[in-house]
């Protein structure tokens, strides 16, 4: 059996379920899917060895590391530059970063949207201690701003295409000005060590999955709609924003360092417990 961790907005995973590249890949092997409502989740089951691979953001894997889980960085893949923003209810009288001084912003614990906001606060000379964060799922968050209850929620896409296009909320700040992030598939260190062969034939099905994504982007967005329960022209709108093509590769120095640097700030606001160091947990293929 082959377990896969995934998430809603997953786009490869998703295309890779709806299309059966996996059964196709691993003729003889039962393919299971276990869906988790984010990257803590994921790297929960991993943790407890319930499934052999799945898909998070950058934050979820430094504070999982620093906990103490057992994972491996299996590949990587560039996130959208538009793949995180710092949303607004509409009639808010926030103009800039500086203003958020003070104020409620929601946020998923663990998740990208908290590397995310690290960075932004960075950038507008705040630290934690100048924000009210409120921790709170996707879903409560935009119940949330649309009763005004937070100031600001720094979520990922595809709430930030939804609540463009319901136009009931407003873009303050972007990914776009912040350093390029990516997203990561990450496998229980047994999956590798004992099947490393396997382990290549995963990132070779999901690079099987880009190409059929840009090959097919119209099909991609329907399938996309039908996992996540939005609009097609929201997930039509997250397809377009997704970088083409974008392969899934072993980790880059330029992977590691990401990750090494989230640790770093994460560690310095003290975010996390304990200092890790993000290169001893990369799987290498034999060559």
């Amino acid at each position: 059996t082959l377990n896969i961790g995934y998430q809603k907005a997953a786009l490869k995973l998703i295309v890779a379920k709806q299309n059966q590249l996996f059964e196709k890949q691993f003729p003889h092997v039962k393919i299971e899917w276990k869906e988790f409502p984010a990257g803590p989740q994921t790297l929960e089951a991993l943790s407890v060895n319930s499934i052999d691979f799945g898909y998070t953001g950058d934050a979820p894997i430094v504070f999982a590391l620093s906990a103490g889980k057992q994972l491996n960085y299996l590949g990587y893949e560039q996130s959208s530059r538009q793949a995180h923003a710092i949303l607004l209810p509409n009639q808010s009288s926030i103009k800039s970063l500086a203003d958020l001084k003070g104020k409620r912003i929601a946020l998923t614990r663990g998740s990208s949207a908290h590397n995310f906001l690290a960075e932004t606060l960075k950038q507008a000379h705040l630290s934690w201690a100048d924000i009210q964060p409120v921790w709170l799922t996707p879903s409560d968050a935009r119940a949330a701003l649309d009763k005004k209850a937070i100031d600001a929620w720094a979520v990922w896409d595809p709430y930030i295409s939804a609540a463009e296009i319901d136009g009931n909320a407003k873009i303050l700040f972007e990914s776009t000005d912040l350093p390029t992030t990516y997203s990561y598939y990450l496998a229980q260190p047994n999956f590798v060590k004992n099947h490393p062969k396997d382990a290549e034939k995963v990132l070779a099905v999901l690079n099987q999955s880009d190409q059929w994504i840009n090959a097919h982007p119209s099909e991609a967005a329907e399938i996309l709609a039908k996992s996540t329960g939005l609009d097609v022209k929201v997930t039509q709108k997250v397809i377009a924003k997704k970088p083409k093509p974008n392969p899934v590769a072993i980790l880059s120095s330029e992977a590691i360092q990401s990750q090494q640097k989230i640790a770093d700030l994460f560690y310095s606001q003290k975010l996390i417990p304990n200092q890790i160091d993000a290169a001893q947990f990369v799987w290498k293929p034999a060559q």
